[in-house]
C-alpha cells in the first residue's frame, strides 16, 4: 500500500484554492448575463464592450507602460545596489543596510502609501503618472536587490582577478564577466518588480491624481459601483498577459541552464 502524500495534497490544495477563484472569474466573462449569480449564453460581448470602452483601453495601455518603466529602472538601481551591497567589507553595515531594504518589503502598503504621498506634497510634486512611477519604482527596488544578491554571493570572485591580471578594464569585468554571471537574478528582479507594478492597489491610490489611473484603482472604482462581466474580460486579457510573461521567463531561464550544461559538459 502507498504512503500517502501529504506534501503533494497540500500543494494541490493550495492550488486550487487559488486558482479556481480566477477560472471562476474567467468562465463568467463568456456570459451574456450581466452579474456571476448564473451563466447564461455562451458570448464574446463583454470583450468586444472592452475593445470599445477607449478609456479603459487608454488605462490599460498606461498600466503596461508605467509597469515596464518602473520595473526597467527599478531593475538598474536595484542591481547597481546589489552590487554595491555585496562589495561592502564590513559585515555589520551590510545587514544594517540589509535590513533597512527589507523594511520595505514587510511594511505595509497602506503605510508606504501614505509617506510617499506625505513626501510628495511636501515636496510640491503634483500627483499623477510621475508619482506613482516613482512610487513603483522605490518598492520595487528592494525586490530587485532581493534576487540579484544571491546570484552575487555565488559568483566566483577569482574571475573578477583572472581578468584583471589580463588587463581587462573595470568596464570590461562588469559588462563581460560580471553582468552575464548575474543576469538570471536580473531578469527574476525585473519580471517579480513588473508583476508587483501591475498588481499594486494600495500604494497607487494615494499617488495618484485625477488625471491618471491605473487598472486596479479603476477596478476597485467601478466595482464599487456594481459587479460589470466587463472587469472579468478585462481580468482574464491580464491574467493571459501575465501567462506570457511568466513563459517567456521560463523559456529564459532554460535557455540558461541549456547553455551552463553544455559549458559544463565542455
Amino acid at each position: 500500500m502507498k504512503k500517502f502524500k501529504w506534501d503533494k495534497f497540500y500543494l494541490t490544495f493550495i492550488l486550487l484554492t487559488l486558482y479556481i477563484p480566477i477560472f471562476y472569474l474567467i468562465i463568467y466573462s463568456f456570459s451574456s448575463g450581466n452579474n456571476m449569480d448564473n451563466f447564461k449564453n455562451f458570448t464574446f460581448d463583454h470583450y468586444l464592450d472592452l475593445i470599445n470602452d477607449n478609456r479603459l483601453l487608454a488605462i490599460f495601455i498606461e498600466t503596461i507602460i508605467l509597469a515596464l518603466l518602473s520595473s526597467l529602472f527599478a531593475t538598474i538601481v536595484g542591481t547597481l545596489g546589489a552590487i554595491a551591497i555585496n562589495n561592502i567589507k564590513n559585515r555589520n553595515r551590510k545587514k544594517l543596510l540589509l535590513t533597512l531594504n527589507n523594511v520595505l518589503m514587510v511594511s505595509p502598503d497602506v503605510i508606504i502609501g501614505a509617506s510617499f504621498l506625505i513626501l510628495f506634497t511636501a515636496m510640491g510634486i503634483s500627483l499623477g503618472m510621475g508619482s506613482v512611477l516613482l512610487s513603483h519604482i522605490a518598492f520595487s527596488i528592494p525586490i530587485v536587490v532581493l534576487m540579484v544578491l544571491p546570484r552575487l554571493k555565488e559568483f566566483d570572485k577569482s574571475l573578477v582577478d583572472a581578468a584583471s591580471d589580463l588587463g581587462a578594464n573595470s568596464w570590461q569585468i562588469f559588462s563581460k564577466i560580471l553582468l552575464p554571471a548575474i543576469t538570471p537574478g536580473i531578469l527574476s528582479g525585473f519580471f517579480m518588480a513588473l508583476t508587483y507594478s501591475l498588481d499594486d492597489f494600495a500604494v497607487t491610490f494615494f499617488v495618484t491624481g485625477n488625471g491618471f489611473s491605473t487598472l486596479s484603482v479603476e477596478i476597485y472604482s467601478r466595482a464599487r459601483q456594481g459587479i460589470n462581466l466587463e472587469i472579468n474580460a478585462l481580468s482574464t486579457v491580464m491574467f493571459i498577459f501575465v501567462l506570457i510573461l511568466v513563459f517567456i521567463y521560463y523559456l529564459i531561464t532554460c535557455k540558461k541552464g541549456h547553455t551552463k550544461g553544455r559549458a559544463g559538459n565542455l
